[in-house]
């Protein structure tokens, strides 16, 4: 999803994400990836970091998803998978969403079965969290869209305490780490979701690298990449 422009119909969306998945001849940077000026070391300098910035209220994060579990499994050894869930769209519940990740996270509930299961949640048939009015295809009033503590009953399953969870959603450390990410984000120059950054140094999204399983093959080549340029130290 675009920063700037709220998408309304996730059928345009779905059609956009379909773009062709014929990979490049060759992966060029300032085409199919870009760098990232003046980049910050990660917090696992032994490892290369991949980050998705995403939110599991974007529609087109939640059309990437198989093939972010697909990278998921094919990222090779000395690798990390991270997230950072972005805030952009109030109307469609981001802000929300960005404190139940971070909650989730500090409480050791997030993992790849509750990750599938909130894009599940908010965006499959009758799921207990959607943001879309399903006739309309429009976010629905800002009265009606989940509220954190309708997140805490969904982590419920997974072994949060309702009560814990919103008391930690509502804690100062997860409204640092909520202000940290957008600071985060806007220093790589992420202006849309899904997005991924490579080691701190790389950034691409579907539309740079022409689709989605793209995507994941261009993640792959700038992960072995940086590989071997930390074993050639």
């Amino acid at each position: 999803m675009i920063k700037h422009t709220a998408v309304f119909l996730l059928l345009a969306g779905i059609a956009g994400f379909a773009a062709a998945q014929s990979a490049p001849q060759q992966w060029t940077e300032g085409k199919q990836y870009f760098a990232i000026p003046n980049p910050q070391p990660t917090n696992q300098p032994d490892k290369v970091v991949v980050t998705e910035v995403f939110s599991f209220g974007c529609p087109a994060c939640n059309e990437f998803e198989p093939y972010l579990d697909k990278l998921r499994a094919e990222l090779p050894k000395g690798t990390v998978l991270e997230f950072v869930p972005a805030s952009w769209h109030a109307n469609e519940d981001w802000p929300v969403f960005q404190r139940a990740y971070f909650t989730a996270k500090a409480l050791g509930l997030d993992n790849p079965k509750s990750h599938d299961a909130m894009f599940k949640a908010i965006w499959g048939p009758n799921g207990p969290l959607q943001t879309y009015d399903p006739t309309t295809q429009r976010p629905k009033a800002e009265a009606n869209l989940p509220k954190i503590a309708d997140v805490a009953k969904f982590y419920a399953q997974f072994g949060a305490k309702p009560e814990q969870f919103v008391a930690t959603a509502n804690s100062f450390s997860i409204n640092l780490e909520m202000k940290r990410a957008d600071k985060q984000i806007m220093a790589w120059g992420v202006d849309q979701t899904p997005t991924i950054i490579v080691d701190g140094k790389w950034r691409l999204d579907p539309s740079t690298a022409q689709g989605a399983q793209n995507m994941v093959d261009l993640t792959l080549y700038l992960a072995n990449k940086e590989l071997a340029a930390k074993k050639a130290k």
